[in-house]
């Protein structure tokens, strides 16, 4: 959805223990919606074996939902299936990419599954597609800011210090709405990659609306 007005108020972001916030997205001038929800133990488990053994994953899918919505059955970190809470895992992410290609009926979602030991987006930034999803199952969670924390006009800039910065917990699924979200231009929610400790990670999860 291309941006074609400005929102005429303050950017609002939202949050719930419950999945039904997320569609508050999809509501005028909200940037940001999240659950707050916590991970159960066996995916928590999952993740933290993969990342005990110190292995690189980076994989990338085009996900076509059908008709009515809903998603076939894909391989993801297969290499990984022997680990326990491996379909449990594979199961939450497929819940997450059915939700979150219903909300906006989604033709098309591009999926990436990451295992990260350093900042990909260290600055703070608006990102120009109309929706992401973001979810960490393991490690630190992205950064936000609430509006005017930061000039709009100064991000990128490393001599701006901006205050109030939030962060997502491990587990919390958000909804960040960018530049490309029609009548959301100049309102993306301001966001970041976190600083990663030498010798952490994270496994972090991002669907795009393609179309």
């Amino acid at each position: 959805m291309l941006a074609r007005q400005p929102v005429s108020a303050t950017p609002q972001q939202v949050f719930g223990h419950a999945p039904a916030v997320l569609g508050d997205a999809l509501l005028e001038n909200v940037n940001l919606s999240v659950w707050q929800r916590q991970l159960p133990p066996h995916i928590t488990g999952f993740a933290q074996s993969l990342m005990a053994l110190g292995e690189p994953l980076a994989e990338s899918l085009t996900i076509e939902p059908d008709a009515n919505g809903d998603v076939e059955t894909f391989a993801l970190a297969t290499a990984y299936r022997d680990i326990a809470g491996h379909a449990g895992f594979v199961a939450d992410v497929a819940w997450l990419v059915r939700a979150f290609s219903s909300l906006v009926e989604a033709r098309r979602v591009g999926l990436r599954l990451r295992i990260l030991d350093k900042a990909m987006c260290p600055r703070f930034h608006v990102d120009h597609v109309p929706l992401r999803l973001i979810t960490t199952y393991a490690g630190a969670g992205s950064e936000w800011l609430p509006e005017h924390a930061i000039p709009r006009h100064r991000l990128g800039d490393p001599t701006v210090a901006p205050q109030g910065i939030e962060r997502l917990l491990t587990g919390e699924v958000a909804l960040f709405k960018g530049a490309r979200w029609e009548g959301n231009e100049g309102a993306g929610i301001i966001h970041r990659s976190p600083q990663v400790a030498p010798g952490e990670r994270r496994l972090i999860l991002t669907l795009d609306w393609l179309a």
